[in-house]
């Protein structure tokens, strides 16, 4: 790995191409690194962790409306959309956008955090819409899809976006670009003028998963995807972008990010080093943000340690930066102690999500966030009982940079109406990579059997989990094979009228 210095040059100096990180992500992504098994394989389980998520959350209204768009875009020999039938054909672009919306709907695929947010996993359904289109082969994919997490994942460790209130999507336009790039075996040159296209329509703000949390927060990443795949197309055709992107005086670091004085260290691969940045990227067991996890698997061992839970005084939840100021009492969000909230505040709420942990001993990516299950007396009492505090052994903890070290964890400390004090401390996941029962191919099968069953017919099922563990086998033109269908009877609709 090469650690590459970026900051901001005057337009006085010029900045050669081959200097800008920009060059250097469509460098690597142009290169011709070997695939290694173990990324393969990943790619495989993050495949089926997407359908997974993706065919559950098919009758949720966000994606209903998505799926809608994408019907006003039908184009033969385009990609195809989850659920429907595989012979109807979409715009690739808004086939990408429905497709990641109902991946992303449920919070509940891979995710990395480092120095920003990611979910990786929503590189997959622009990259395969592409490729579904420009009848690439099972291997192409591959290639492109670990290009994209390999780009996504280190950007994610170099750059901040959140400290200034910047949506993660920033990092997820570029990754897709160098991705469908990198999948279509396109020149550095093109890749450049494509990731820097990407990165300059993708900036939008956090508000989008603060205070009132809509439906936007499923759509925002396929957003980035679909914004990712016009850059893409646009310069295929010979047209440029803003550049330098990153490092020119009013580029996104000088004007939105950390500004002209700012110096960031971005790790990328040495031309042609294998990429296995998807080894360090983790799925959820849960549906809910990621730093919930290993807190709700707490909840559930201190919840066999307290035999009455209405002797409850108050919970205490020691834990990192992020955690405490984004989905806890430091993020200063009333709504995220209000039972009217939407099931996307929630999701956001450790709250809201430790005190139904604690309660029912489990977690459902359905019932658990039920307006009536938000609405109980008893977790409202607990809910309303529990603060957050940022630990700084925990946020050194969280920032460190060997993967069987870093830590998403906490220390609750349940505090008894008698005074007794109940403590429990947990590093990370159970489900983790690096977590007491971690999750192996058999556990993406099992997540995808649950949550596809009622919905998609056992032979559909079944073809699938054949094809998708045999992607590299999949010549050009069968990557259409990747798609799910479930009976038309079983897709709502959203008769709405809009504009399309």
């Amino acid at each position: 790995m090469l650690l590459n210095k970026v900051k901001v040059y005057p337009s006085k100096i010029h900045l050669p191409k081959k200097k800008q990180l920009a060059w250097k992500i469509a460098e690597i992504s142009s290169d011709n690194s070997k695939l290694s098994k173990e990324s393969i394989e990943m790619v495989i389980n993050r495949i089926i962790d997407n359908a997974s998520v993706a065919i559950a959350s098919l009758n949720r209204k966000p994606v209903i409306s998505a799926r809608e768009m994408a019907f006003g875009h039908k184009k033969k020999n385009g990609s195809t959309l989850f659920g429907v039938n595989s012979k109807i054909r979409f715009d690739v672009e808004w086939a990408a956008w429905a497709n990641g919306t109902a991946v992303r709907e449920l919070d509940f695929h891979d995710t990395f955090l480092a120095a920003d947010y990611s979910h990786p996993g929503d590189n997959i359904p622009p990259i395969l819409a592409v490729g579904q289109k420009l009848k690439r082969s099972g291997t192409d994919l591959l290639r492109g899809i670990i290009t994209a997490y390999e780009v996504q994942v280190n950007l994610v460790k170099g750059i901040c976006l959140h400290k200034h209130k910047i949506d993660h999507i920033a990092h997820l336009g570029p990754s897709v670009a160098a991705g469908i790039g990198s999948m279509l075996k396109l020149k550095t040159e093109t890749i450049y003028q494509a990731v820097q296209q990407a990165l300059h329509t993708t900036i939008s703000t956090r508000q989008s998963r603060k205070g009132e949390i809509s439906s936007w927060k499923a759509y925002a990443p396929a957003h980035a995807g679909k914004l990712a795949i016009e850059a893409v197309d646009r310069v295929m055709r010979g047209e440029g972008a803003p550049s330098p992107i990153y490092e020119g005086e009013d580029s996104v670091i000088a004007r939105i990010l950390d500004g002209k004085k700012a110096l960031y260290k971005v790790p990328l691969p040495k031309k042609n080093e294998i990429k296995k940045a998807i080894l360090e990227t983790y799925t959820k067991e849960y549906s809910a943000e990621y730093q919930s996890q290993a807190l709700i698997d707490l909840a559930k061992k201190i919840k066999r340690k307290i035999k009455n839970l209405n002797l409850i005084k108050k919970i205490d939840i020691h834990t990192s930066h992020h955690t405490h100021y984004v989905i806890g009492t430091g993020a200063n969000d009333p709504q995220k102690m209000d039972p009217n909230a939407s099931r996307e505040t929630l999701d956001h709420s450790i709250m809201y999500i430790f005190a139904v942990a604690l309660e029912d001993g489990k977690w459902h990516h359905v019932n658990s966030y039920t307006k009536a299950r938000a609405k109980r007396k008893s977790t409202i009492r607990i809910w309303r009982s529990i603060k957050t505090h940022e630990d700084k052994k925990w946020t050194k903890k969280y920032h460190n940079p060997n993967p069987k070290k870093k830590s998403f964890g906490a220390k609750v400390i349940v505090t008894l109406k008698n005074g007794q004090k109940i403590s429990e401390q947990q590093d990370r996941a159970d489900a983790h990579p690096y977590g007491s029962r971690p999750f192996k191919r058999q556990n993406y099968i099992n997540k995808f059997l649950i949550l596809t069953e009622n919905i998609v017919d056992k032979k559909e099922r079944d073809r699938f989990l054949k094809t998708v563990q045999n992607l590299n086998k999949l010549k050009s033109g069968q990557l259409n094979r990747l798609n799910i269908q479930v009976k038309k009877s079983k897709l709502k609709r959203n008769f709405k009228k809009g504009i399309f």
